[in-house]
């Protein structure tokens, strides 16, 4: 039984791989900075040797590989001793050749909703191992194990590493410039790597109405007008979209949006070109749940809701948000307030315009420290310049006794028990609104 350490294994991407692996009968161990829900799922329920913090005794020659993240530098202590005792050494990008290699992968790619549009194609195939960027609650983890060689895989154009994806079938929600700084801001290299993605594919399925994908191969979903009828429906008390899809007929998928459609629309045409009934799609995608962080619904109550959701980027709290005022107006909330931990220096400076026309609507806007993840500092004015919103700059935010509370030096700045409120970021918010950090 060959075995496989993880440096970094906490994260979401690369505790996939872990549990994956796992699955296919290797044996696991990690280490990461700090202990978390991931590294205490891992040692409980995959038998993985989890080391907090790195320390070079958890290398050993019984290790046959060691795969690290992108965050690990060559000055890591179990970098260094896995080099010195001879052992291969793959980046996370460099993993996934020998992890998928030999597995017939339908990876998801794209700007936006790629977990979303993963975890849908999941439920729609529900005997296929899943690798998602995120925690389907459909089966209450970042991956499913399957006995096939079936696998369904959020692919990341952040490092190219969906070039190493092996995809069978390709789909591409959208592209939008982003992650720049690895590409050296070369747009056409940017660009290329999609096209590069694409052509390994032998079926792809992109959104049509996307300018770039427009223009190149595949399978083309219009929403424009291939998808019809949108409607926004409350079963339960949570977020249900109906749609018209072609000559499919109607479909209903847990979640509010034009997105939300989109995404299942996408996985639904997916499906179709790998031979699945639309009877048998249209069932299994209403066993979709939704996925953590995503549109998160993590208080519910008449008068107070309060939403995690991971969006980060202007274009994913836009759209976030234009389902937040629906699913406000069905509930009968009439006050909306944004909590935004921008995430990276890089990121919210390239994009700052838009990130502040994105929060258009919103009554109250909170804006936390920037969540560096990992970056050197940039001074940037952000009470300056979201002025129209009056914004309150908090230290944190915490939620106790279902009131969600505004934090600096301690001392309370506002608090919210009535209202829909929604965090939005890609850091440790998600953390703090569940009163979790």
């Amino acid at each position: 039984m060959k075995r496989v350490h993880f440096i970094g294994i906490g994260g979401i991407g690369l505790s996939a791989l872990a549990k994956f692996l796992y699955g296919q009968g290797y044996k696991i161990s990690g280490s990461d900075i700090r202990q978390s829900e991931i590294t205490n799922d891992l040692a409980t329920n995959f038998g993985a040797k989890i080391t907090i913090p790195h320390h070079e005794e958890a290398i050993s020659d019984a290790i046959d590989i060691v795969v690290y993240s992108a965050a690990v530098r060559p000055t890591n202590v179990e970098y260094k001793q896995a080099k010195a005792l001879g052992i291969e050494l793959l980046s996370r990008k460099e993993a996934l050749k020998f992890i998928l290699g030999d597995k017939e992968v339908y990876a998801v790619g794209g700007a936006h909703g790629k977990s979303t549009t993963s975890a849908m194609l999941s439920a729609i195939l529900p005997d296929a191992n899943a690798l998602i960027g995120a925690i389907s609650k459909e089966f209450g983890s970042n991956v499913r194990n399957a006995t096939n060689n079936k696998v369904v895989f959020e692919a990341d154009e952040s490092d190219e590493s969906f070039l190493n994806s092996n995809p069978h079938l390709a789909i591409v929600t959208n592209v939008e410039l982003e992650h720049m700084e690895y590409y050296e801001y070369d747009e056409e290299r940017f660009y290329n790597a999609y096209r590069g993605f694409m052509d390994l594919a032998n079926v792809c399925v992109v959104n049509g109405d996307d300018s770039f994908l427009a223009s190149g191969k595949g399978v083309k979903l219009y929403p424009q007008h291939d998808i019809q009828s949108i409607e926004y429906l409350l079963v339960n008390d949570e977020p249900h979209t109906q749609f018209v899809l072609k000559e499919y007929g109607a479909f209903e998928v847990f979640g509010f949006g034009e997105h939300i459609a989109l995404d299942a629309a996408l996985a639904i045409e997916a499906a179709v070109q790998l031979g699945v009934s639309i009877d048998t799609i249209r069932s299994n995608l209403r066993n979709y749940k939704g996925i953590k962080k995503r549109f998160d619904i993590i208080q519910n109550e008449p008068s107070s809701v309060v939403i995690d959701d991971y969006a980060h980027h202007p274009t994913e709290i836009k759209a976030t948000l234009k389902a937040i005022k629906e699913y406000a107006r069905l509930k009968q909330i009439h006050k909306i307030i944004a909590i935004w931990q921008p995430h990276k220096y890089t990121r919210t400076f390239d994009n700052l315009h838009a990130f502040v026309e994105s929060f258009a609507g919103v009554d109250e806007l909170v804006i936390l420290p920037i969540w560096s993840a990992g970056e050197l500092p940039l001074e940037i004015d952000l009470k300056g310049a979201f002025s129209r919103y009056n914004p309150i700059m908090g230290e944190k935010v915490t939620k106790i006794n279902g009131v969600v509370k505004v934090l600096k030096d301690n001392h309370t700045l506002k608090h919210y028990d009535t209202g829909l409120v929604v965090a939005f970021g890609a850091g440790d918010i998600t953390y703090q609104i569940r009163g979790e950090h």
